[in-house]
């Protein structure tokens, strides 16, 4: 099981909100950020958050906002040298890809377990069009093991400044967030794996679009979408 360590020191805290103060000045100047939905976050209990994935900046957008802390999940090659020191320091789940079956959901669950907040990315890679792709299966299991309720969250506008195909980073335009309702664990857990994944592709294309048009632009996707606000 991976070695996952207890992070909740004072510490470790005042560092984060540091490091956050300092990031999303920085986004904030750059990309002239507008948030919606933050009040959707729980202000206690375990938490999924799942995000759509636009860019190498995903992590100052999606936690920055907000004074509870994230935990992320990055592979455990990047926790060596000044750098790897600089990840630990912050609320991470170090994570082996040669193994990324159990022994990483077990580490995540027991995170969640302790009343955290854990933040995924359930495309599995940064997008390649700006569009989000079909989420893979696995989620309802770990809400299952850890009564965790999952927030929607979709970030529009960094990837036409940040690509997967560009090495660094553009400043300009305007960068969107918005968090979606809380889906409880006890709405989850009725349904099956795979009636979940397509009602949350659903609520996240949804999202998009929703967000797409609070910035002033075209939605990308067609109207057969979910009525977000009909449950939970």
């Amino acid at each position: 099981m991976a070695n996952v360590k207890n992070k909740d020191g004072l510490l470790r805290r005042i560092w984060h909100e540091i490091g956050r103060f300092l990031s999303v000045g920085i986004v904030w100047l750059l990309y002239r950020v507008k948030v919606y939905g933050k009040e959707n976050i729980p202000t206690e209990g375990p938490v999924l958050v799942l995000s759509s994935h636009q860019s190498l900046f995903d992590p100052v957008f999606c936690q920055g906002w907000l004074r509870r802390p994230f935990y992320y999940v990055p592979r455990d090659t990047l926790f060596v040298g000044f750098w790897g020191r600089i990840i630990d320091s912050f609320y991470t789940i170090p994570i082996n890809l040669q193994k990324p079956g159990i022994e990483s959901m077990r580490a995540i669950v027991d995170v969640l377990k302790r009343g955290h907040i854990v933040c995924l990315y359930p495309e599995g890679a940064r997008t390649f069009d700006g569009k989000i792709a079909e989420i893979k299966p696995g989620f309802s299991l770990l809400v299952r093991r850890s009564k965790a309720s999952i927030v929607p969250l979709v970030i529009d506008g960094i990837f036409e400044r940040w690509p997967r195909t560009q090495k660094y980073p553009k400043p300009g335009g305007r960068v969107g967030i918005l968090y979606g309702k809380p889906i409880s664990a006890e709405y989850i857990n009725g349904l099956g794996e795979e009636q979940f994944i397509g009602e949350f592709n659903h609520i996240l294309h949804q999202m998009h679009n929703d967000l797409r048009q609070k910035l002033g632009k075209q939605p990308y996707y067609g109207s057969a979408t979910l009525n977000i606000n009909q449950h939970f």
